[in-house]
């Protein structure tokens, strides 16, 4: 007769991923704050002219880390939903080939979220002027050319 197998390796192999998993996550963020650059300040940020022209050629995915209420209640089209608190289980939503650009009104969740994807091997810069800023620079001709290449 065999003998089952203890569930106890299972068990050990997921404690020592738990344990591990918070210290190396803590080394990346270290080592990125470590290299942190006036370059790196520079190139974190993208203001609204600029991804209107990125989001017009296709090279951008445009991520409003908003809570779901607020996105609601006012968004931008061509904006997808991923709450700052749920963008660690929903990284599989994003593009690797192209640029994230994280967003929120004033620019506090999205610089947050722009730390985190960056530490996770994305490239990704923060909406420096905010969806409001961004809701202001689309008004009249830039946004139908923005919504309506081509025309």
């Amino acid at each position: 007769m065999m003998k089952k197998r203890s569930s106890i390796f299972p068990a050990l192999a997921l404690m020592v991923l738990v344990l591990v998993q918070p210290v190396f996550a803590a080394d990346v963020l270290d080592d990125y704050l470590l290299a942190f650059s006036y370059q790196e300040r520079k190139e974190m940020k993208i203001n609204s002219k600029e991804v209107v022209a990125l989001l017009s050629e296709g090279h951008v995915q445009f991520i409003d880390v908003r809570f779901p209420e607020e996105f609601a209640a006012w968004k931008m089209g061509f904006a997808q939903n991923i709450p700052l608190n749920e963008l660690p289980r929903r990284l599989n939503e994003l593009d690797k080939n192209k640029l994230i650009v994280t967003a929120c009104p004033h620019n506090d969740r999205a610089n947050i979220a722009r730390m985190y994807l960056t530490t996770k091997g994305y490239k990704a810069k923060y909406l420096q002027d905010g969806l409001l800023g961004l809701a202001d620079y689309l008004r009249g001709d830039t946004a139908k050319t923005l919504m309506e290449p081509g025309k």
